[in-house]
C-alpha cells in the first residue's frame, strides 16, 4: 500500500470570487470579534448574547465558510455541525451540493463510514450534473476502501484478504464506474493503483475458501473458489495457489483430465512452484 496515496486528496471547491474572498475576510473577523466579545462578557462588560451572532443564525455563505475554515485546519467536528446546519436551513441554497460533498468527506475523516455513504450517495443522487461527479464517486470508492481500517484494525495488523470482501469489491466497482464514466478525471490514477491492490486482496481472499473447503473434504466448493481465481483474477499473486487447489481437488474427485490440465498451466507458468509436488502427491478419496 506505499504506492497508494494516504487518501487526502483536495476537495473540489467552487472557483473563488471577489465577493466570497471578502466574504471570508469578513468571517474572520467576525470570528475574532466573536472570540473577544465573549472573553469580555466573562468579566460582566458585555450584556447576553445577541440571538443574530449565534451559528444557528447565519446566513448561509457564512454558515459554509465557518465550516470550511473548520475543514482547513482539520476540525472536522466543528465543520460537521455547520455543515449540519446549513443543509438543514439551506436544502436549496447555491452552497448546499458543495457542503454536502464536503460533510461526506468530515464524516470519512471521522472515520464514520455509514454517514459518511449517505452523506456521498444523497450528493451523488440529487446532484448527478455536478463538475465534481468524479470526486464523488472517487470518495465513495474511498470510504469503501477504508472500512474496517480504523483504529483497532492499524493497531492489530491482520491480513485483509481474511476480512468480509463486501466492502473491497464494493470500492471496485466504486472506482470502475469512476474509471469508465470520467477517464480524464484526475483521480483515475489513484483509482488504478488502489483496484489494483482490491483485485489481489479479492482474488487472495477466494484462495482462503478455498483452503477452508479443502481441509473440511468439501472438494468441489474447493474447485469452484479455485477456478473462480483462475477465471477473473489472473496475473495476480494468487494465481499459483488457485492453480495447486484446483489440480488437488479435481484430483481427489477423480477428474484426472481436468487435475492434469490445471497442473500444466502450473508447470508451463511457475515451474518452480513446491505445490507441483503436493498435486503429485495428492491421492484420491
Amino acid at each position: 500500500m506505499n504506492e497508494l496515496s494516504s487518501g487526502r486528496m483536495p476537495i473540489p471547491s467552487p472557483s473563488p470570487s471577489p465577493s466570497r474572498n471578502l466574504t471570508r475576510f469578513y468571517l474572520k473577523v467576525v470570528v475574532l470579534v466573536i472570540a473577544v466579545a465573549a472573553s469580555l462578557s466573562g468579566c460582566g462588560i458585555f450584556g447576553e448574547t445577541n440571538e443574530e451572532d449565534l451559528p444557528e443564525n447565519w446566513p448561509e455563505d457564512k454558515l459554509y465558510f465557518a465550516a470550511k475554515e473548520s475543514l482547513d485546519v482539520g476540525a472536522c467536528g466543528g465543520a460537521i455541525e455547520n455543515y449540519e446546519r446549513l443543509q438543514t436551513r439551506y436544502p436549496f441554497g447555491p452552497y448546499a451540493a458543495q457542503a454536502q460533498l464536503e460533510l461526506s468527506y468530515c464524516y470519512y475523516k471521522q472515520e464514520d463510514s455509514p454517514a459518511a455513504l449517505a452523506a456521498v450517495e444523497r450528493f451523488i443522487k440529487l446532484n448527478p450534473t455536478h463538475p465534481h461527479m468524479d470526486y464523488a464517486y472517487y470518495l465513495h470508492g474511498l470510504i469503501n476502501f477504508n472500512v474496517g481500517r480504523g483504529l483497532t484494525a492499524r493497531l492489530i495488523a491482520r491480513d485483509p484478504s481474511q476480512r468480509d470482501p463486501g466492502a473491497a469489491l464494493a470500492a471496485f466497482n466504486d472506482y470502475a464506474l469512476l474509471i469508465r464514466e470520467y477517464p480524464k478525471s484526475r483521480y483515475v490514477d489513484d483509482a488504478q493503483l488502489r483496484m489494483r491492490y482490491l483485485r489481489n486482496i479479492l482474488a487472495q481472499h477466494e484462495v482462503n475458501v478455498a483452503n477452508f473447503y479443502m481441509r473440511r473434504g468439501a472438494f468441489v466448493a474447493a474447485a469452484n473458489r479455485a477456478r473462480s481465481v483462475v477465471e477473473n483474477y489472473q496475473q495476480t499473486p494468487a494465481m499459483p495457489e488457485a492453480l495447486v487447489l484446483l489440480a488437488k481437488s479435481y484430483k481427489v474427485l477423480e477428474m484426472n483430465e481436468l487435475s492434469d490440465d490445471a497442473l500444466r498451466v502450473l508447470e508451463l507458468n511457475y515451474p518452480n512452484h513446491p505445490g507441483i509436488s503436493e498435486v503429485n502427491k495428492t491421492s484420491v478419496r
